[in-house]
């Protein structure tokens, strides 16, 4: 290992000559008996930006409302275009990477082996890469799109259903309904990730550059990531990451607070939000301390083996056989319906793809350098193809499969008589659903840690990222500087939680996933042009 806690490259690997060295901009200095290892100027502007946000939101509330109600749909209207076009070009890159001899690239050089078994590495991309939402939406949107397929108005202009609905047709509303759902929880999002993560881990691991965001764009810019060029993209990734973590830590809050208040009777307010935020950025600040393998390993196999159990419960106790089936039917239907719902000119139904499909993919964008980073850090040792494969293919079959068990059984309690499930509010779906099933006290219970712990790796998994762009690339920099970052993440969701809700942190990540949407296309080429230059084959 290096200085900087990078292994550099075993066996062939094209190695970026260059006379940067990481940490060379960085300002270290003691503050009490603190050290502080920070670069210049990355960590100043997005820190005192963020600084100024969160002030500026909290003293102007009403103001702050405002602004960030008329913001998103702002964004996502205008330039609905855009996330689409650039979601399928992922998807077509990542595909590309599976069957193409690039494939066979070895992260970290010919001879590296991986440092995480199947499991564990498994359990750390998952839990950080969409723990929560599948937790908020994984009753939600399969009833709101069946639900609004279904109905008279289906395909109006006012319509918030895909494509053209359904409109009285329950079975064709509901395998619409259950192929947008996988749409945005499927292959698009992970093949973001998916190019983010193997990017950063190529030009860090492979090429020698500085695990940082900047680093994956060497190949167009050249030495001119290391400067202003290099400092933009990384303050970018930055507030793409913040908010992208504060939407969905708000979402947890939400969520986790409705279920402690359907079980135990705790009052939601914007009181109660606070104190839970607060509380879980607490416990994130004990599993930063404790470290990567520790913290976020140890809490990630958590998660995967209770979320494992909610859903075998679901599936055993709920509709075996619909469940089953759907999951088979359901990726036909997404077949199906996916070039679509992918296509991004000429939509009639813009309500669904502006309001539902734009902020998603805004939403995966903004997260993409926090999961990214947090992947490559993770997957030195696999090649390209095994890479892409568990990180594209596996989690969106496991996506399937919790959708089908979960929004099917929603939907066949629905079509059954359980109108409160339709009802109730999106944060509370999950627990009404879990209310029509036997144990209910201890899977709704069960539910509520998941949305915890899942809040609580993404909260150490951003400080983690943060903190390595805004240390210039240092894996190893001091704990003081994680703490800072994830004490700032509840911060910032406390804030727009107050000055605006859920519709302020969706704005906020809207807003910083357009112009890094822009900077993943260029990262794109950047990728495959490293590729190119790897040495390909086995391990000898």
């Amino acid at each position: 290992m290096s200085d900087e806690g990078i292994a550099a490259p075993e066996g062939a690997a094209d190695i970026i000559d260059t006379d940067y060295t990481v940490g060379q901009d960085n300002i270290q200095a003691q503050v009490g008996p603190f050290g502080l290892d920070i670069h210049n100027p990355v960590f100043l502007i997005s820190g005192l930006s963020i600084v100024a946000l969160v002030f500026l939101t909290l003293a102007l509330p009403d103001q702050a409302a405002t602004f960030f109600g008329w913001l998103r749909p702002a964004i996502t209207s205008t330039f609905d275009w855009v996330f689409l076009l650039a979601g399928d070009i992922f998807v077509v890159v990542a595909l590309a990477l599976i069957v193409t001899p690039l494939g066979s690239v070895r992260i970290g050089g010919q001879e590296a082996t991986p440092d995480y078994s199947y499991s564990g590495w498994f359990a750390m991309l998952f839990a950080a890469g969409m723990g929560i939402g599948l937790m908020f939406y994984g009753v939600s949107e399969p009833i709101s799109h069946f639900t609004t397929s279904l109905a008279e108005d289906a395909g109006s202009p006012d319509s918030w259903a895909p494509l053209a609905g359904a409109a009285g047709d329950e079975a064709e509303a509901l395998r619409l309904g259950m192929a947008a759902t996988i749409f945005h929880w499927g292959l698009h999002p992970w093949a973001i990730y998916a190019i983010v993560g193997l990017s950063l881990a190529l030009f860090a691991y492979n090429k020698g550059l500085p695990l940082s965001i900047r680093s994956m764009f060497y190949p167009v810019f050249g030495d001119r990531v290391w400067g202003w060029t290099g400092h933009i993209i990384d303050t970018l990734a930055v507030f793409a990451t913040l908010f992208g973590l504060a939407t969905s830590l708000g979402f947890g809050a939400e969520q986790a607070n409705a279920g402690l208040e359907f079980l135990f009777g705790v009052p939601v307010n914007d009181v109660s939000k606070v104190i839970l935020i607060t509380a879980i950025t607490g416990v994130a600040l004990i599993s930063v301390i404790a470290g990567l393998d520790a913290g976020v390993k140890r809490l990630s196999e958590i998660n995967m083996v209770l979320a494992a159990l909610l859903l075998l419960f679901v599936i055993v106790i709920g509709p075996t056989a619909a469940i089953l089936s759907g999951f088979f039917g359901n990726l036909v239907a997404y077949a199906e319906y996916l070039p679509a719902l992918s296509n991004p000119f000429g939509r009639t139904d813009t309500n669904f793809s502006q309001g539902w499909t734009s902020f998603y993919w805004a939403w995966w964008i903004s997260w993409s350098p926090f999961v990214g980073m947090f992947i490559a850090r993770v997957s030195r040792g696999r090649t390209v193809r095994e890479f892409v494969v568990c990180v594209l293919l596996i989690p969106s079959l496991v996506s399937v499969l919790w959708m089908t068990a979960f929004g099917g059984t929603a939907i066949t309690m629905l079509s059954a008589g359980a109108q409160e499930i339709a009802d109730a509010s999106l944060e509370l779906k999950l627990f009404t659903m879990l209310d029509e099933l036997p144990l209910a006290a201890i899977t709704s219970f069960i539910a509520i840690v998941l949305v915890i712990v899942f809040f609580v790796t993404s909260s150490d998994s951003g400080s983690l990222v943060i903190d390595t762009i805004t240390a210039g690339g240092k894996i190893d920099a001091p704990l003081p500087q994680r703490v800072f970052w994830a004490t700032f993440e509840g911060l910032v969701a406390i804030a727009l939680l107050l000055g605006g809700g859920l519709g302020a942190l969706q704005a906020a990540s809207v807003s910083t996933g357009l112009p890094f949407t822009l900077v993943l296309l260029v990262g794109c080429y950047a990728l495959i042009k490293g590729l190119m230059s790897e040495p390909r084959g086995s391990k000898t």
